[in-house]
């Protein structure tokens, strides 16, 4: 292979790393128009799928935060489950709303010092750690919920009209099309972390102890208050996706958490295939996120099973990852 020709790959490569997640998103946009010019991209589905998509948000820019720091949180799914039983029973029992979400929110930042002070101060690596801790949060939930969904009169209407809001914006065939109240939280969710992570000291220490804990800890950064803070943060992503979840449907389960964590770092994992050093970014794990929300709603819409989607995100995951990789092989 001559110079030029493994200039001209390496370059090919690179720009399949870097635009590739980005044009599979485009493209898939492009593909689910033509294929449903009807249904798509109306303005109806856009809203519907920022509001199916607001939970999975909340929770995986939370797992940003731990991502960035070289660890990650396998116990969001779980929580996610623990915080709306929790918030149910609260309701059936005290008939308040407040209290109810107060408690779950309290219960999600509890987990997730728990997680901070395992991996923090005792080192149990976060893998083993949260695993545990997955564990015990389901276990928990099933044993508060006695192994049932929580629904009908036990859930408030005023927390179930919640994920029924939102913002008016326009009218279409006579009615009006809002801006959900969840798709909202998400959007303060992705400000407030992005001003967090990318414009405060701690995102600073935090991407610090992504390149090395060892080096940011000599550099004088309190690696333990970090990654405690870290941990805190996804606690309280994931009992606030919790909450929403239930709002939305009216009803609390011990498993209603299972699957958010395999798609929250299947979204930092698509984000960070976007930037230049595959650091985790919140703007680009916003990115991760549309993706799985079209692929989702638009297999939906075509009656294509579900495990179908997520061959298609590992498999870019994997193609935008392997195009690095090897674009480095051939430069050397």
């Amino acid at each position: 292979m001559t110079v030029f020709q493994s200039f001209n790959l390496t370059s090919v490569l690179k720009a399949i790393q870097t635009f590739g997640t980005l044009v599979c998103f485009f493209g898939m946009v492009i593909f689910f128009w033509i294929m449903l010019p009807d249904t798509f991209l109306t303005g109806r589905n856009i809203l519907n799928i920022s509001q199916q998509m607001s939970m999975l948000a909340i929770t995986a820019f939370a797992m940003t935060a731990v991502m960035a720091m070289g660890d990650f949180d396998l116990s969001v799914g779980s929580m996610a489950s623990l915080a709306g039983v929790v918030a149910a029973v609260a309701f059936r029992d005290t008939g308040s709303v407040f209290f109810g979400v107060t408690l779950a929110i309290f219960v999600g930042i509890l987990g997730g010092a728990f997680n901070g002070l395992l991996v923090s101060y005792l080192g149990i690596l976060p893998f083993v750690a949260t695993l545990g801790t997955l564990t015990i949060f389901s276990g928990l939930a099933f044993v508060i919920s006695g192994g049932k969904t929580i629904f009908g009169a036990d859930i408030p209407a005023e927390f179930s009209d919640f994920a029924k809001g939102g913002i008016p914006l326009w009218s279409s065939n006579d009615q009006y099309l809002h801006l959900p109240n969840l798709t909202l939280l998400a959007m303060l969710a992705l400000l407030i972390l992005w001003v967090v992570l990318e414009k405060l000291v701690f995102g600073r220490h935090v991407y610090a102890m992504g390149g090395s804990s060892e080096a940011a800890r000599l550099a004088g950064i309190n690696v333990r208050i970090t990654r405690l803070v870290g941990f805190c943060i996804t606690g309280l992503g994931a009992a606030t996706a919790g909450l929403m979840y239930a709002s939305r449907v009216a009803s609390a389960n011990p498993t209603q958490g299972s699957g958010l964590m395999l798609d929250a770092i299947a979204a930092v994992f698509l984000g960070m295939t976007i930037g230049r050093h595959g650091e985790p970014r919140v703007l680009y794990t916003l990115v991760g996120i549309l993706i799985i929300g079209v692929l989702s709603n638009g297999l939906t819409q075509m009656s294509v099973d579900s495990y179908i989607r997520d061959i298609l995100i590992g498999t870019i995951i994997i193609a935008s990852v392997a195009a690095g990789s090897i674009a480095k092989l051939v430069r050397n």
